[in-house]
């Protein structure tokens, strides 16, 4: 026997409360990759970062010395390239090297930022072109 609602009685039905949940999920479904997304993107800005400061470096001791930097040819997490000034600290997503010529130079970030196969991967080279080659976002 279905129980009437008496006056001033108040409360949800669980027609409206499942509703809700539904309504939710949804919102969940959608917001959820996009924010993976964002975060990892985020994450994308220390390899940029450090990679224009590589390239800031690097033409600082051109002008000094008439050759690119060759010292320092990886850079681990705690690691530094100390001839060229450039820091790496211990939290770092990435692991940086720098392949380096005469009159060219090529540096690189590589990290994997959220544990699939895909290693997100930028290099920077002598002109300042800053290359995504493997996209971890997208992935």
């Amino acid at each position: 026997m279905p129980s009437k609602m008496r006056k001033g009685q108040k409360g949800f039905t669980l027609i409206e409360l499942m509703i809700v949940v539904v309504i939710i999920g949804i919102l969940a479904a959608l917001a959820i990759p996009r924010f993976m997304r964002a975060t990892t993107k985020s994450k994308q800005s220390e390899a940029k970062m450090i990679l224009k400061q590589i390239y800031v470096m690097q033409h600082a001791y051109r002008q000094e010395y008439d050759s690119y930097c060759m010292n320092g040819a990886s850079a681990v997490a705690g690691g530094a390239f100390t001839t060229l000034g450039v820091d790496i600290s211990a939290g770092a997503r990435y692991t940086y090297t720098i392949a380096a010529a005469l009159n060219t130079f090529t540096a690189t970030a590589a990290g994997n930022l959220d544990d699939d196969a895909t290693v997100d991967t930028w290099t920077i080279i002598e002109t300042g072109t800053l290359t995504c080659t493997i996209n971890d976002a997208s992935s």
